[in-house]
């Protein structure tokens, strides 16, 4: 088994942990999406979470990390049952030069061409199902990928009609996006289906760099003994994300806290409800991952910038008056 980069051993970056760990903790978030400089750890981070999350409960065989007592229809000749079974979190790329068939699912032209039967090929979005679907460059994807990945990300489901097949299986991810402003924006549609936006940054103290190329340089000559050493850190994030998971449902909004939010989203323009939907479940979350079973203000503070940035109808890219305008409105209403 390949071995990842220990995900508490990446240096700084807090915020970009803390918004794939709350995601990891509540799937219905939206994903995340994060805006920074090349080789700042954002694969890095992705797959480090995806090491350290609980194993699925799956049927074995199957090809669309079916739940054992949820079976998908689209499984009939295309899997095999080989009754209840565990994977890890699957963590899937999409290729920016990837074809729509590949994507979705297409023929199986082996089938076809030796049996003459017509069965299903699933995609990448079967094998990213309750998993993670990871895009680097996302602003660099091609608009018909863009927009098949809006109606799925919507639906839950992805829907193949094609070569006399007609398929449906679930298709529901955890979307992480990562990219580089600078080679382009991120069409608005898409941008607004990520839960959280973030943006990393190359470290820029020396005390920094120098411990990210020691852990670098000390994972690449022994990764597996490096990665025993973080391991003890790692379950403790593992065991916090599925206590986080367990009491999610129990943890409650306070109606002043809501109307915070609400006069929060107000104040700074942020467009439609989604960000204030986001804004609920991310604090939600929040109060969760640190044990506590009811959201206060200080969750709003801490998660506002992460679920609003993105959505200002003035620059939505520029992090840094996005993340002040949301500051300046936050200290205004709690001083109110």
């Amino acid at each position: 088994m390949r071995v990842v980069f220990p995900f508490s051993a990446i240096v700084g970056q807090t915020d970009m942990k803390l918004a794939l760990l709350l995601a990891a903790v509540d799937r219905t978030l939206g994903g995340v999406m994060v805006f920074g400089d090349r080789g700042s750890g954002k694969t890095t981070a992705v797959r480090g979470l995806a090491a350290l999350l609980p194993a699925l409960p799956v049927i074995a065989g199957c090809r669309f990390n079916c739940e054992p007592d949820a079976p998908s229809s689209a499984c009939a000749g295309v899997c095999r049952h080989e009754g209840p079974g565990q994977t890890p979190a699957p963590v899937v790329d999409l290729p920016l030069g990837a074809t729509e068939d590949r994507v979705v699912g297409a023929l199986d032209l082996e089938k076809a061409l030796t049996l003459g039967e017509k069965a299903f090929e699933p995609g990448l979005l079967a094998r990213a199902n309750r998993g993670f679907l990871y895009i680097d460059e996302v602003n660099l994807l091609e608009d018909h990928l863009v927009d098949l990945l809006l109606d799925v990300a919507q639906s839950g489901e992805n829907v193949v009609e094609r070569e006399g097949l007609s398929v449906r299986h679930p298709a529901r991810f955890v979307l992480v996006g990562s990219g580089n402003p600078e080679e382009g924006e991120l069409r608005p549609q898409l941008l607004d289906r990520f839960g959280l936006s973030v943006e990393v940054r190359t470290p820029e103290t020396l005390a920094e760099r120098i411990e990210v190329v020691k852990r670098r340089d000390a994972f690449d000559r022994d990764p597996a003994g490096f990665a025993k050493t973080w391991k003890s850190k790692d379950a403790a994030v593992r065991k916090k994300v599925a206590a986080a998971q367990a009491m999610l449902d129990a943890v409650t909004v306070p109606d002043a806290v809501l109307e915070t939010g609400s006069r929060l989203c107000m104040a700074v323009g942020a467009d439609g409800l989604r960000g204030e939907l986001t804004l609920l479940r991310a604090s939600r979350a929040m109060a969760a991952f640190e044990g506590r079973d009811t959201v206060t203000e200080t969750d709003l503070r801490r998660i506002a910038p992460m679920a609003l940035r993105h959505r200002l109808r003035r620059g939505p890219l520029d992090d840094q008056a996005g993340t002040s305008r949301i500051e300046r409105a936050m200290d205004d209403l709690l001083a109110a």
